[in-house]
């Protein structure tokens, strides 16, 4: 298969992690296609992300799926709607792929989705791709995120070594959203609770990080979430810390009031900020 098509997986069983998050565990015939490009990447990454191909109702696609056939041959009423989630885990021995969605109402193409979802419906994924992993050789590692980045944040703390020491802010409606998110016994973790606050409205992350004794040594940082993390932790760190830009992994996953479509081209005019790339 093309590394331009779309595997079709099925969802295989469904899990409530909390109230705003539920997990679709996926299989099926074209498993391998995605593990191979998986294993094809240049590092197994723990940011490691995907498009959701949405089709739309009432149309009949080609098969397989070929989204630059459908963008040649099909009316623009037909393109899929794409939208980027973290892939939680990839099980070559169960052969299945798990994927987080943070569900807040009934806004947007994915969260709906996946809340409704049920053993055996069907979607397509484009990729994978990432960008980050965590360095064994930093003295310590700062992660911070909110729980779009969640996934991530969870797949980077079980990737790192037993003797790491890392520190971990992550933003969240209440206590319901916590997880045990295991990790080293020198990992701190910090659950921020947002309450009645609008996602991405807030600025405890900042305002955590920024209050946290800094330690000495190298630090990673892992910073991902909504945009607005671009021009307060990672400008903290950059530019107050002397962090080196190395050393900083900063994504915006989306933006408060705007569409995924209407994030992209935000996206498209940054010029100071590292993103996530697309697929």
């Amino acid at each position: 298969m093309s590394a331009n098509r779309p595997v079709r997986l099925t969802v295989v069983r469904t899990e409530q992690l909390a109230p705003s998050m539920r997990r679709l565990v996926l299989g099926g015939d074209e498993f391998e296609t995605f593990a191979d490009r998986v294993r094809a990447l240049p590092q197994r990454y723990t940011d490691l992300y995907v498009k959701l191909v949405f089709l739309a109702d009432g149309f009949e696609y080609p098969v397989p799926l070929d989204l630059g056939v459908v963008k040649e041959t099909m009316p623009q009423e037909a393109w899929p709607v794409l939208r980027t989630y973290t892939v939680s885990e990839v099980d070559e021995q169960e052969r299945l792929v798990t994927i987080d969605f943070v569900v807040h109402g009934d806004e947007g193409v994915a969260g709906p989705w996946a809340a409704a979802a049920q053993p055996g419906d069907t979607i397509h994924l484009r990729g994978p791709n990432g960008g980050y992993a965590p360095d064994p050789s930093a003295d310590w590692h700062l992660i911070v995120g909110d729980e779009s980045a969640l996934p991530a944040i969870a797949a980077s703390i079980a990737a790192l070594d037993d003797e790491a020491t890392a520190v971990a802010f992550v933003e969240v409606d209440g206590p319901a959203d916590e997880r045990d998110l295991g990790g080293p016994a020198g990992l701190e973790l910090h659950w921020l609770h947002r309450g009645e606050e609008a996602p991405g409205t807030t600025t405890l992350l900042d305002d955590a990080v920024r209050a946290m004794p800094w330690r000495e040594g190298r630090v990673q940082a892992f910073v991902h979430g909504e945009s607005a993390l671009l021009k307060s932790v990672r400008a903290y760190l950059l530019r107050e810390r002397r962090v080196a830009r190395a050393d900083v992994s900063v994504s915006a996953y989306w933006r408060r009031g705007t569409t995924e479509e209407g994030f992209r081209v935000w996206k498209s005019q940054q010029t100071d900020a590292v993103m996530r790339p697309s697929t």
